[in-house]
């Protein structure tokens, strides 16, 4: 189980969260609905793509838990859920850590063998 703050996810649901992240198409809509929350016609109008695409890609972000919707009558309004995207930020630190360490040492290894000089 992966977590950051409140927000935890098991590793089904981490697979998730990535999965949703990895298609430009939701990363665009996140990124409109960390503007402001928009109905599913407003969070379309930029895609050319069928409604049942566009259904389908908002599934993927509510089924990774990015996304909430509410129903008003005909009208589906989506908000932007930013909690995994801490945990994704989380899990990823853990990586960027291991790479500085080990470019830390690289470095330190090659200013070691440059002793000379450069002779």
């Amino acid at each position: 189980m992966v977590n950051s703050g409140a927000v935890k996810l098991r590793e089904d649901e981490l697979d998730e969260l990535f999965r949703a992240l990895a298609d430009s198409t939701r990363r665009s809509m996140l990124r409109r609905l960390a503007a402001k929350p928009m109905t599913v016609g407003e969070l379309s109008e930029p895609f050319d793509m069928s409604k049942p695409s566009i259904s389908k890609h908002l599934k993927v972000l509510e089924r990774a838990k990015l996304l909430r919707r509410s129903i008003d009558g005909r009208v589906h309004h989506c908000y932007l859920v930013p909690g995994p995207l801490g945990v994704a930020a989380q899990w990823l630190q853990h990586y960027e850590k291991f790479w500085n360490e080990k470019l830390d040492a690289l470095e330190l290894h090659l200013s070691e063998g440059s002793g000379d000089g450069g002779r």
